[in-house]
């Protein structure tokens, strides 16, 4: 693992965010980034990221970025399938290996069969490993129910369930989820396409009844608006009493006519307003029966840049192609990668 060369491709909360993990590390060296936006460009990463200089400088060109030959790629930059796959197939023709946290990269067949596959031809015939992970998907909603169902000897039934706080977000979260608005509004940004909910339902269902070998039959998606009955403020936005205060997304998935999973997702702002606690759930229905709480919620954002971190010498030694979470080993904390006190 000593002296990894990684490149961060995306610069936002959580690229910037794990380039400050990288860079306290000696067994890492981070050795290019490519920003989205250009006012970024021309200057030093510890610059951007708020640290002192680092001698690496921010470009938004993949040609320049990628003269520094990195070993692996790490890219935050989108979280659908079609948008990401240009990307890791960039790093692919560079002979990086890739890490990102697309939501639909948790399991992308889920979301375009067609792509995956594309995508996972040219890894093996490149030589390199793809990996999607995330806090969820990537971990609680999948990856830990996996891991849960190792000590049942039966299996019939899984519920999962994430209830988190949307405070610490920013805008263009609060608006996918639908915080602020009116009922009316709720219904018509569902059906416009600009409220979306929770993205990664299908891929941490499909992860599970593959590890498991259900076919899934069917998965049905329901969401529907939280609505608030106290004011609640944050940074970004406050919501008056009638107005939106987040999104319950649900899924159902059937094997045989039979559902088999029921995964849960309540996104909110302030929940503590209304009494509600965070946290998540998982219960499985089997032999013996497992029951886990974990309150608070896990942190989401520190969750999911550790766990794309702490996944890197895992994929570097991992098998070619496009694989994932279910397919590595089980996710740890490495010493290497974790700041000692």
């Amino acid at each position: 693992m000593s002296g990894v060369k990684v490149l961060i491709w995306g610069l936002g909360a959580m690229g910037s965010g794990m380039a400050r993990m990288l860079l306290s590390t000696e067994n890492v060296r981070v050795v290019g980034a490519i920003a989205q936006r250009s006012e970024k460009a021309g200057r030093d990463l510890g610059e951007v990221i708020g640290l002192s200089p680092v001698g690496v400088k921010v470009t938004t060109d993949p040609d320049v970025a990628f003269r520094s030959k990195p070993d692996l790629a790490l890219i935050a930059t989108h979280s659908s399938v079609k948008e990401v796959a240009p990307q890791i197939k960039y790093a692919l023709k560079e002979h990086a290996d890739v890490i990102t946290i697309a939501e639909e990269m948790a399991y992308p067949w889920a979301a375009s069969e067609e792509l995956a596959n594309e995508i996972d031809r040219f890894a093996r015939k490149q030589g390199n490993t793809v990996l999607g992970t995330g806090i969820n998907p990537g971990f609680i909603l999948d990856t830990l129910i996996i891991a849960l169902t190792g000590i049942c000897r039966d299996v019939r039934h899984i519920h999962g369930k994430r209830v988190n706080n949307l405070a610490p977000f920013g805008p263009t979260v609060m608006r996918t989820q639908g915080v602020g608005v009116t009922p009316e509004e709720f219904a018509a940004g569902l059906e416009s396409g600009e409220i979306v909910g929770h993205i990664g339902f299908r891929q941490s269902v499909m992860l599970i009844g593959r590890a498991l070998g259900w076919e899934i039959d069917d998965i049905v998606e329901e969401r529907e608006p939280i609505i608030s009955r106290v004011e609640r403020k944050t940074e970004y936005v406050t919501v008056a009493p009638g107005k939106v205060a987040g999104c319950r997304h649900t899924a159902r998935a059937y094997s045989g006519g039979k559902e088999v999973i029921f995964l849960e997702h309540p996104q909110q702002v302030c929940p503590e307003d209304e009494g509600v606690k965070t946290g998540d759930y998982i219960t499985i229905d089997g032999d013996p029966p497992v029951r886990m709480a974990i309150e608070p919620e896990i942190p989401g954002g520190i969750g999911t840049m550790a766990i794309a971190v702490n996944m890197i010498p895992l994929v570097i030694n991992g098998p070619r192609g496009l694989v994932t979470m279910a397919d590595l080993p089980v996710p740890r904390g490495l010493p290497g990668l974790i700041k000692s006190h």
